[in-house]
């Protein structure tokens, strides 16, 4: 077993999200796509292996489960 198969994610992350998304995940704690709800995109965008393509998968993905990524507070109060 490769060292990548190790890491496990809770249903709900895209099947086909790359390996260096998925450690970037695990690394940083997120284990589930719930969790991605209590932070900004943007500061997901800035964990090192998550690329534009891992940011739209995990949107598509939080979209269907009628889920978000945590609201930029600077944008609500503008």
């Amino acid at each position: 077993m490769k060292s990548e198969e190790k890491i496990t994610l809770a249903d709900g992350f895209p099947g086909k999200l790359a390996q260096p998304a998925r450690r970037a995940l695990v690394t940083a704690g997120i284990r589930t796509l719930a969790q991605l709800t209590r932070i900004r995109e943007d500061e997901i965008r800035k964990l090192h292996g998550i690329g534009p393509k891992a940011i739209a998968q995990l949107a598509l993905a939080l979209a269907e489960a009628d889920l978000s990524f945590a609201p930029d507070h600077r944008e609500e109060s503008a």
